[in-house]
């Protein structure tokens, strides 16, 4: 799962083929635009990656105060600069700070997180931006054993480590740009007072162990509800996992379309699965012990017997680092019509397995048109 990081680590400096001014630093498989003779091939520097909130006074000590993006010019996105890709910002070591250590905290640099999505409507969302406590107002708690918290890791993250060696058997599926959705079915002990055992919740509120009520009275319903009801789910896992489950199942998809996010894909509201948990009964179990994620062919066949669709499977066999790009900058879109650009990929082995380091062994590939495109929308 998905950590946020500002690391200390060894950098190494190339040059800048359209600007004498202007260096690379290339930092464990990111790259930052650097001023030419700020940094040397083999120092330590702290690197601050993409979605990072930074603090005003320690942008102005950078001389980028007011120059980043987000409403208050302090968050880190990809840039080019000169025709090259610029993933983060570099900053100087301090003394005492060794590699490996994660600065973040001292540096006073949070992640940034794209608000929680709740539409209380089917309506295309206005441009203006909504409050939380709109967003908050439809949804309840049930409790973290309830929820997923999930995120993944970006493959660059963790390249020097190679935790994916060339020719394990891998599989890159489309990642899509719409919304994370969960719909768990709960067994007896589990399920909450007054909503029951099915919960339908996002990813931006699943954090919090909160889920989303189900439909206001005589409205359209948010997006994850509507998907429920016009794709039928609770009524697909009852038939597969029975009325009242031993265990909880969560199933996890991409909610996208008409109204979800910049990139509609030229379809109406559309759900595609991409993966499957099978928890512990026992809420007071430890997290290690909560269960298990089912298998790349698993998961083949369970969203099949659902009668559901997974998100595109564009390739599956041995993994290269060569493979993953040729598959990250792809401009065939899930509507098969070319229709935008591609966000990326997620890589994952056929046979499911974890690190002792990163945990579960799955990553992310985000291609560069798609972090450098211009406005677009980002909602969890």
């Amino acid at each position: 799962m998905s950590t946020f990081k500002v690391p200390v680590e060894v950098v190494t400096i190339e040059p800048h083929p359209n600007a004498d001014a202007l260096e690379i630093a290339n930092i464990q498989g990111f790259q930052a635009i650097v001023r030419k003779g700020q940094f040397q091939t083999g120092q330590l520097i702290a690197y601050i990656p993409e979605a990072a909130i930074v603090p005003d006074d320690l942008l102005e000590s950078m001389g980028l105060k007011g120059a980043l993006h987000g409403p208050g010019k302090n968050r880190v996105k990809a840039i080019r600069l000169r025709g090259i890709v610029s993933q983060g910002l570099v900053y100087p070591v301090r003394e005492g700070w060794v590699e490996g250590q994660d600065v973040a905290e001292e540096l006073g640099i949070t992640k940034w997180e794209p608000r929680p999505d709740v539409p209380d409507d089917g309506e295309p969302r206005p441009r203006r931006e909504k409050p939380l406590a709109k967003a908050y107002a439809n949804t309840f708690s049930v409790g973290s054993s309830r929820t997923i918290r999930y995120d993944i890791e970006n493959y660059r993250a963790h390249a020097k480590r190679g935790i994916l060696a060339d020719g394990e058997l891998v599989t890159y599926t489309e990642k899509i740009h719409g919304s994370w959705v969960c719909f768990a079915l709960l067994p007896k002990g589990m399920a909450h007072a007054e909503y029951g055992d099915f919960i339908v919740t996002s990813k931006g509120i699943a954090k919090s162990g909160q889920a989303l009520k189900p439909d206001i009275e005589g409205g359209r319903g948010n997006w994850y509800w509507r998907a429920a009801r016009e794709f039928d789910i609770e009524a697909k896992m009852r038939e597969i996992w029975g009325r009242s489950c031993g265990f909880p199942v969560f199933l996890m998809g991409e909610v996208f379309g008409e109204g979800v996010q910049d990139l509609t894909y030229g379809t109406p509201l559309t759900f595609r699965a991409f993966d499957i948990y099978a928890g512990n009964p026992n809420p007071e179990a430890p997290e290690s012990e909560r269960g298990r994620f089912v298998s790349d062919v698993v998961l083949d066949v369970l969203v099949s017997d659902l009668g559901l669709a997974r998100v595109p499977v564009l390739y599956r066999g041995p993994f290269s680092v060569e493979s993953m790009r040729e598959y990250t900058r792809g401009t065939e879109t899930v509507s098969g019509k070319g229709a935008h650009i591609r966000e990326g990929i997620v890589v994952r082995p056929v046979n499911e397995r974890t690190h002792p380091v990163v945990g579960r062994v799955i990553f992310k590939s985000v291609s560069e048109d798609y972090l450098l495109r211009k406005g677009g929308t980002e909602y969890q």
